[in-house]
């Protein structure tokens, strides 16, 4: 498979008191289609900055950012947001959502706002009650976002941000809001989407949830210190897999 993203010493910088912060230094590193990748490291280490950089949701000061081919940072604004709505998926550790609107409509916020597809409503309909379901939450469709536990929650912000069809699903902390239960949930659905072929990139503190995934990148102080792949071993357990990942961990001081 080739690369869906491809990242060139991206750098960057904010100005406060006219100190300048260097949050990202020269960070460079390729997504695979079908890949699921975490990016791990200390609090203000650039591991948020950088996810947002790479999906477009902030500019990042200097380098490139190569989405499927195109190096995002040389569009415009208007090209870029539509490039995120129809072809990049995003969750977010708060699970914003409209309060108006139930679930369902929740979910099918972005297909109707797309112009990617001529799908009639219905058909969207129907592909947003089809994701429920895979999700094992259809039962909540027409109820309130108050009214659903934080792990349904979640799930039907995987729902909304698969509902185009993206390329690539961009998740910042996507069960740090959650129960240990709930978030084990959660991250079966995300390695079950990976498995069908979803390329995922996240952000992550937990290295129970990073252990889930292919690949793990070590952020500190705005550049990548490692890289961490995961055994091809299907045998081994997930508590297996997460002793691994924290014996890894271990040697950049975490």
């Amino acid at each position: 498979m080739g690369n869906i993203l491809e990242v060139k010493d991206l750098c960057k910088t904010y100005v406060i008191d006219k100190r300048q912060n260097n949050v990202l230094r020269n960070v460079s590193f390729n997504v695979e289609e079908g890949d699921m990748v975490a990016i791990m490291g200390p609090s203000g280490s650039g591991k948020s900055t950088l996810l947002y950089s790479v999906s477009g949701m902030d500019l990042a000061t200097s380098g490139s950012v190569l989405f499927d081919g195109q190096d995002i940072m040389k569009l415009d604004k208007n090209t870029l947001a539509k490039k995120r709505l129809d072809e990049m998926g995003f969750i977010f550790q708060q699970m914003y959502m409209l309060k108006n609107l139930t679930i369902l409509d929740n979910i099918l916020l972005p297909a109707v706002e797309s112009k990617k597809s001529r799908d009639s409503r219905a058909e969207k309909v129907s592909r947003a009650e089809a994701l429920m379901r895979k999700l094992s939450i259809i039962e909540v469709a027409d109820h309130d976002i108050n009214e659903v536990s934080g792990g349904q929650l979640q799930r039907a912000c995987i729902c909304r941000s698969m509902i185009n069809h993206p390329k690539l699903l961009f998740a910042d902390e996507p069960t740090g809001a959650l129960n240990r239960a709930s978030s084990t949930e959660v991250m079966n659905e995300l390695v079950r989407l990976n498995d069908e072929g979803t390329t995922i990139m996240m952000v992550t503190h937990d290295a129970k949830v990073a252990s889930r995934c292919k690949r793990v990148f070590y952020i500190l102080d705005g550049t990548i210190k490692g890289e961490y792949t995961a055994p091809a071993d299907e045998s081994l357990s997930d508590m297996d897999r997460e002793r691994r990942l924290n014996n890894w961990l271990l040697d950049f001081g975490w």
